[in-house]
Formats: C-alpha cells, sequence, structure tokens
C-alpha cells in the first residue's frame, strides 16, 4: 500500500477544497453559475483551482506508482512536500495582470520539474 502517497493525497484533498471555495464563493456572490460572466476576479479563481485540478491528479499517481515500485518512503515525502510548496506558490503567484510574480514562477516551475522528474523515474522502472 502506498502509504507516503496517501498522506499526500490527502493534504492535497484538503487544499483542492480550499482552493475551490473562492471561485464558489464568488460564484454566489456575482450570481455567475457556469463560466466566470466576464468578471475577471472569477475567472483567476476559476483558473487557480483549474490548474491545481489539472497537475496534481498527474503527480499524485506518479507518487503512487513510484511508491508500489520502490521507491523510497522518504523520497516520496520529498516529492509530496515539493509539491504542496509548489501549488501554494502557484495559487499565491497567480495574478491575472502579471505573468513575472516569482511566486507563479516557483509554482508552475517546481510543479512541471517534479512531474518530469517522476516521469522519467517511472520510465526507468519500467524499462529496467
Amino acid at each position: 500500500m502506498p502509504a507516503a502517497t496517501l498522506l499526500w493525497a490527502g493534504v492535497l484533498g484538503i487544499m483542492a477544497i480550499a482552493i475551490s471555495f473562492p471561485a464558489g464563493s464568488m460564484r454566489g456572490k456575482v450570481g455567475v453559475s457556469i463560466g466566470d460572466g466576464g468578471n475577471p476576479d472569477l475567472l483567476l479563481a476559476i483558473r487557480k483551482h483549474g490548474n491545481f485540478t489539472e497537475w496534481v491528479p498527474l503527480a499524485l499517481i506518479l507518487m503512487g506508482v513510484l511508491e508500489m515500485n520502490g521507491v523510497s518512503t522518504m523520497t516520496v515525502h520529498i516529492f509530496g512536500a515539493v509539491l504542496v510548496v509548489a501549488r501554494i506558490c502557484h495559487f499565491f503567484g497567480l495574478k491575472a495582470d502579471d505573468i513575472t510574480t516569482p511566486l507563479r514562477a516557483i509554482g508552475a516551475g517546481g510543479t512541471a520539474l517534479l512531474t518530469v522528474v517522476m516521469s522519467v523515474w517511472a520510465i526507468v522502472i519500467a524499462l529496467f
């Protein structure tokens, strides 16, 4: 059982709820059920949640299969911690009017780099 991944899946699951709350709350305030209604603040909240849900599931799957294939628990915890920090940075760094924020770069770059590392590691395990 991938117990280390289980921990990080739980942490990231709670984060997903927290990240989705601003978009849902804002939808109620501005009366927009579907889409963003042309509201830039709602669009930003939607994209923060959307980006999280686009990247995190793949990263968790990779973490889990790596753990099930013998990658050390410590390594999986490092992967999980990096992913959590990267996603927090991305959440706070994603701005509608500025693509160059350092936190956005750390968050997006960290998530992508982690995904590449885990993907290559999975391929190596599968082939050798």
